[in-house]
């Protein structure tokens, strides 16, 4: 698919999807287009004629086989070069719908790209690429829009190019550039048969993967990918929503308790501290993204981006 099936619908940004330095377009219900561009939002004077963006979600919706209504008034899919579109559409929003489309402009950074703008040192990128490399289990936690896939995406790199990789997501956003990847997308809000994250991971560990990469945990898949790295399926890497390192490993056991059945939190923790080797936590200030905090969650010591030890987290005798 190409874009040429989508532009007509969306003429009045179609010169906002072809820069290269515009990250993010929002289209508010009040007709209104935002754009972030070099991390600060600003709102340009662009606009919609009234009906003309509930027919083009609609029919952009169709043609990635989804729907888009009343009745499915949530909209998430991929557009042709890897970028993320979300919309919703009245009754949820009011008077006319909402629609973000997040750029992928990152799709062919490289470590250096990283370094050079400052989103973690060089001391950083030696660590976390030589942890990717021998098969560490890492979560890459953040809050929104902080640069966690990019992190991801440029991480995998580092895996060696004999290996076998599944990817699972629910919007298809990494471009894993290894010659053996196996992509898959969960299907939950569509009118079709949903398929969970749970259900595709539980899938794909039939399937032989030397490195499985989750592009976000985010509910009871978090049990099954703790039991997959417990089982020997190392190297895996997921991001994580959280606003600290120490609260990624907390929002982690929070997910695997709801799915664990019987386990105690004592026993979460201690999988936990058995399985995932580090947690990178990337924060935003000031439209700037970088990588704060490298933890390593056994042994217990965190690494700052001035290189010092901290105190570990989770300073318990469980975990």
């Amino acid at each position: 698919m190409s874009y040429e099936l989508i532009l007509p619908f969306l003429r009045p940004i179609e010169h906002l999807l072809a820069s290269e330095t515009i990250n993010e377009i929002m289209v508010n219900p009040d007709s209104s287009v935002w754009i972030e561009e070099g991390g600060q939002k600003q709102l340009i004077g662009t606009r919609f004629e009234p009906g003309a963006l509930d027919t083009a979600l609609e029919v952009i919706a169709n043609k990635f086989g989804k729907k888009l209504d009343a009745d499915s008034p949530i909209l998430n899919l991929r557009l042709p070069d890897g970028s993320r579109l979300a919309a919703m559409v009245p009754p949820l929003v009011h008077p006319h719908p909402l629609l973000t489309i997040r750029k992928f402009t990152s799709r062919h950074f490289t470590m250096h790209n990283l370094i050079a703008r400052k989103m973690l040192t060089g001391e950083q990128a030696a660590l976390l690429t030589h942890a990717v490399h021998r098969g560490d289990n890492i979560l890459i936690s953040g809050g929104t829009a902080t640069g966690k896939t990019t992190l991801l995406n440029v991480l995998a790199d580092a895996i060696p190019a004999d290996e076998r990789i599944l990817v699972i997501e629910d919007t298809a956003e990494l471009y894993i550039r290894k010659p053996h990847v196996v992509s898959a997308e969960a299907q939950t809000d569509t009118h079709k048969h949903a398929v969970t994250f749970e259900d595709l991971l539980k899938a794909a560990l039939r399937h032989r993967p030397d490195r499985i990469i989750l592009g976000e945990i985010r509910g009871a898949e978090a049990r099954t990918l703790l039991d997959s790295m417990n089982t020997g399926h190392r190297g895996a890497l997921t991001t994580i929503h959280a606003s600290s390192a120490q609260g990624a490993l907390q929002r982690l056991r929070t997910l695997v308790m709801r799915g664990a059945g019987q386990m105690t939190a004592t026993d979460v923790d201690r999988e936990i501290h058995s399985s995932i080797h580090l947690v990178a936590h990337i924060q935003r200030q000031n439209g700037e993204r970088s990588v704060q905090d490298i933890l390593r969650v056994n042994p217990e010591s965190q690494v700052g981006r001035d290189g010092a030890a901290g105190t570990g987290i989770f300073p318990c005798p469980s975990i």
